[in-house]
């Protein structure tokens, strides 16, 4: 049997075939009810878009990169790309919906080539001042949506991830019966690093204490942060109380506590952001946030496919980071 072409689908739906193509790709607004009557039609008469046609018409490769400059130091080991393939999996099926498939960019050596990557539009996720990601995208007009905002770049759409917002519902946890809370960040220029050092600096000028934050490479992950949190606890004994947004560095915080007899929560009490693998598989478990990383991916989605048509990309609202409290901090 032959298969049923565009023009007959169009033909039985009384409608044209840009039309019929926008019903399937999604790139633009057609009426809910004439599109749900197309895809009735094509599914009735077996008509199929063929992806491999709609590329060669608009010169696309219909797909999209998501892609992070975080180092493996951090992404790699327990946490198995965990903030980076949380929002894969979503992201990738909204992607779907709208014809594109997702590329999962994993993260790469300093001298990596790039040159393959061969997409329509990317989503880099926490992107650092300077970030090579962004600069080899933007060098080649591919359109790029960050999740969170990229430090220095006005032009670069953004999703909120609500750092500051994140930063102070740990701070204030971790604030409720401590004396001194202590911050440890990346060194790298990251927004949310950025915002939650500013964040910290409130905090301790409300509540009139010193502040001591350490700032650590993120390539030295766990090992780094232990050596560092060690000698941080020995130099200031008041602090009861820490607060490691990445999560490689909270374990590491782990470790040193058990070299200087300061068991977690009794004698420090420790949060960290992102509720991965890291924080429900550390001992004891580590107080972390719901980000809602579903709904940041749907919108670096709609603001990424936006972006590609040459639409002016719209803030999202994402809901309010919810605050899980676990062994580490209770």
């Amino acid at each position: 049997m032959a298969k049923s072409t565009i023009v007959e689908l169009a033909r039985a739906a009384g409608v044209s075939p840009t039309t019929v193509s926008h019903a399937f790709s999604g790139r633009r607004y057609v009426d809910p009810e004439t599109r749900a009557k197309i895809l009735a039609l094509a599914d009735e008469i077996g008509y199929r878009a063929n992806p491999r046609a709609r590329r060669l018409r608009t010169g696309g490769a219909g797909s999209i990169a998501l892609a992070s400059s975080m180092p493996f130091a951090v992404a790699a080991g327990p946490a198995r790309l965990g903030f980076l393939m949380e929002i894969a999996a979503a992201a990738a099926v909204t992607a779907l919906s709208r014809n594109l498939a997702l590329c999962l960019v994993p993260p790469l050596e300093p001298d990596s080539n790039l040159d393959a990557l061969e997409v329509d539009g990317a989503i880099i996720v926490e992107p650092a001042g300077e970030d090579r990601l962004l600069d080899f995208f933007s060098a080649r007009n591919v359109p790029v949506v960050s999740i969170g905002r990229a430090p220095g770049r006005t032009d670069i759409p953004w999703v909120d991830i609500q750092s500051t917002a994140t930063a102070r519902l740990l701070l204030d946890h971790l604030g409720e019966t401590g004396r001194r809370v202590g911050l440890i960040t990346g060194e790298q220029r990251r927004n949310s690093y950025i915002e939650t050092e500013a964040a910290y600096a409130a905090f301790a000028a409300e509540r009139g204490f010193s502040p001591a934050a350490l700032r650590l490479d993120e390539r030295g992950g766990e090992g780094a942060s232990a050596a560092a949190a060690e000698t941080l606890l020995r130099r200031n004994p008041d602090i009861d109380a820490l607060c490691v947004p990445v999560d490689a560095f909270a374990t590491g915080v782990l470790d040193a506590a058990r070299s200087l007899g300061r068991p977690v929560p009794q004698m420090l009490r420790l949060a960290t952001r992102y509720d991965g693998m890291r924080a429900k598989l550390a001992t004891p478990q580590l107080t972390a946030v719901d980000l809602h990383l579903d709904q940041v991916a749907d919108a670096a989605i709609d603001m990424l496919i936006s972006a590609m048509d040459g639409k002016e990309p719209t803030q999202h609202v994402i809901a309010p980071p919810q605050l899980i409290v676990r062994g580490s901090s209770s």
